[in-house]
């Protein structure tokens, strides 16, 4: 099965409102950044046993770990999980950096050094969410140039 493919069943997978918070999420990410590389992960391990909730990822991000090992990635996820959705940052330094910058002005969510988490698209400024993701996208553009 296609990514695309595994993209829309997992967000047609979902309960009203979330499938339209997903998919709308979905849209505004590839708006920002038309024809980057899409990921599905389903969140399980090479044992296949679930490690964590399946998420979509969108660019390309190279990890690098403290033992130099390397893994490649994605720039920008996002998740559903039991009380809503989890947008996934990756690749900025400064881990207080989203929540001095948009934790205040978002609206209803939980901003750490890496996710955005909230319960639905109407408890935030979706402006301030594609502000942060924007950010995280030209961030790791910017270390790579």
């Amino acid at each position: 099965m296609n990514v695309q493919k595994q993209i829309e069943d997992y967000i047609s997978g979902h309960p009203e409102p979330k499938r339209s918070d997903m998919q709308e999420l979905h849209r505004v990410i590839q708006q920002i950044k038309p024809a980057c590389k899409l990921w599905f992960l389903d969140g399980k391990n090479s044992e296949n046993k679930t490690v964590s909730n399946p998420n979509i990822g969108y660019g390309h991000y190279t990890m690098k770990y403290a033992d130099e090992k390397i893994r490649e990635f994605y720039q920008v996820g996002i998740s559903a999980n039991k009380t809503g959705i989890s947008v996934y940052i990756l690749g900025i330094d400064d881990k207080t950096y989203l929540a001095k910058t948009y934790g205040e002005k978002i609206g209803k969510a939980s901003v750490t050094g890496y996710c955005i988490k909230f319960k639905t698209l109407k408890d935030i400024n979706i402006k301030i969410l594609e502000a942060a993701i924007r950010h995280g996208f030209e961030m790791y553009n910017e270390k790579v140039s």
